[in-house]
């Protein structure tokens, strides 16, 4: 299975336009569940991930602005390649730093460990999304 046919699939259309729509906004409510959850629940969840309150906060702060900026370009009827492409480098940039933090900067519990290399693979994954949505569009 090509990795188009695999989006195709995904998306449960074989219209670029809204494949690529669809994975936006997964994406951006994804990310803007996250943003909740640390933002309402930042002292539990700093306690079982195992890093500091203030930086679930203020990862929740970025990532809320950035589910809105998603959400918005996932409306539109034909989304700019320009604005996609950055939401693909984003989620990339995203998912390579996570994995850099816990190899150097970070002392998650066990729990949070695993977080973050879930979700740095759920971030890598709607890139790779994205992108294959992308190429089909143009």
């Amino acid at each position: 299975m090509s990795a188009t046919q695999f989006a195709t699939l995904a998306a449960r259309s074989a219209e670029p336009p809204v494949m690529l729509r669809r994975f936006l906004a997964l994406d951006a409510l994804v990310t803007g569940a996250n943003a909740i959850a640390y933002l309402v629940a930042a002292g539990p969840l700093a306690r079982l991930l195992g890093v500091g309150s203030e930086l679930l906060l203020e990862l929740g702060l970025i990532l809320a602005l950035y589910a809105g900026a998603v959400g918005w370009l996932a409306s539109r009827r034909h989304p700019a390649v320009l604005p996609v492409r950055a939401v693909i480098e984003v989620n990339l940039a995203w998912a390579v730093l996570s994995c850099v933090a816990l190899a150097l900067w970070l002392t998650p519990s066990t729990a949070g460990a695993v977080w973050a290399v879930l979700q740095a693979a759920v971030v890598a994954g709607f890139a790779a999304l994205q992108y294959v949505s992308l190429r089909a569009n143009r």
